[in-house]
């Protein structure tokens, strides 16, 4: 999830409420960010500079957030029951995609500035190793049953391939180009990651890392951010290009739904128990869905702050979490619940 380069700045997209959400359909600018059926908490101070943030990782059983911090070239841990910053680790440049392998107490970072995925220590938060990635890592997915991890490279055409067991890198997978964000879906014991040049949503078999289908995603300019609901049997696409969400049935392999998003559409989160979709844009524009019988439903859309691209759910308090870049001079993560 790199710096938007100008060309994606250049893409324009029509931002709706709720009410007119629907592909192709225009209407009035979004309601401010109080229109969110979201409560603010609070805003905690982040350590280091005002300078971008990308994406994060939760740990639920140690209740602890990972946040990269981009600009900085490091990753903050939040105790999220506190909620305090307990420690940063140092040394991750140009760090983006960042992801927990829980059982394994390892934090994988995807440093984009040497193309590196640094291992490192979540009881020290000091790094074990490091690992060789392909042209600008992004997304990282973990498979806990095979014990390996999969980073996407936006720049590259192949995935890379990590075995935790060893701390080595294994065969990369070749997908054809370059890749968005990458997902480890537990209930088919998948891997999917976005093609991010050919529009395309591939599915890898882990247990041979060989990409077994290739689905076209029509209509989707630059695919980047996923979610994939395997129990129903769903993917949520967001194409950064053309400001869309797309919902992918992977068992009929059609489209069956698209909605304007706001303006280089990024991270997806979900929130399991309440089946609640949040997308983050790069212009700062939240957009709210529910999913109600493998179908979604547009709540809300509206901007919450500048740069407010990534989000995270916490599943055991359904608190959602936005690190913000710059309020008065200070990174924050801004800690809100859903509303009542």
């Amino acid at each position: 999830m790199p710096f938007p380069a100008p060309l994606r700045r250049a893409v324009t997209a029509t931002l709706l409420p709720a009410a007119l959400m629907l592909a192709g359909c225009s209407g009035p600018a979004p309601a401010p960010g109080s229109a969110l059926p979201l409560r603010q908490v609070q805003d905690l101070p982040l350590p280091g500079g005002a300078t971008r943030l990308d994406y994060q990782s939760i740990d639920p059983a140690a209740r602890r957030l990972y946040i990269a911090h981009m600009g900085d070239g490091t990753v903050d841990a939040v105790d999220l029951d506190k909620p305090a910053v307990d420690g940063t680790a140092q040394g991750t440049a140009s760090v983006h995609g960042v992801m927990v392998a829980p059982d394994r107490h390892t934090l994988l970072a995807a440093a984009a500035g040497t193309n590196e995925i640094a291992l490192i220590d979540t009881r020290t938060l000091r790094e074990t190793g490091r690992v060789k990635s392909g042209d600008l890592p992004d997304g990282i997915a973990y498979d806990p049953n095979h014990g390996k991890a999969y980073v996407s490279n936006e720049h590259d055409h192949a995935l890379t391939v990590i075995d935790l067991t060893t701390g080595k890198d294994r065969s990369p997978i070749e997908v054809g180009g370059g890749t968005g964000n990458v997902i480890y879906d537990p209930a088919s014991g998948k891997v999917f990651v976005n093609g991010q040049d050919r529009g395309e949503l591939l599915i890898i078999d882990p247990a041979t890392d060989a990409v077994t289908d290739r689905l076209k995603v029509d209509g989707c300019n630059g695919p980047h951010g996923l979610f994939i609901d395997g129990a129903k049997q769903l993917a949520f696409i967001a194409c950064e290009g053309n400001a869309k969400l797309l919902v992918l049935d992977l068992r009929s392999k059609e489209i069956t739904a698209r909605f304007d998003t706001g303006n280089t559409p990024d991270v997806l989160a979900f929130d399991q128990g309440l089946h609640r979709l949040y997308l983050a844009a790069e212009d700062g524009t939240v957009s709210v869905f529910d999913e109600r019988d493998r179908a979604l439903v547009p709540v809300a859309s509206a901007k919450l702050y500048d740069h407010a691209h990534t989000v995270a759910v916490d599943q055991a308090t359904h608190r959602v979490y936005f690190p913000l870049q710059d309020i008065n001079g200070h990174a924050v993560l801004r800690i809100m619940e859903p509303a009542k």
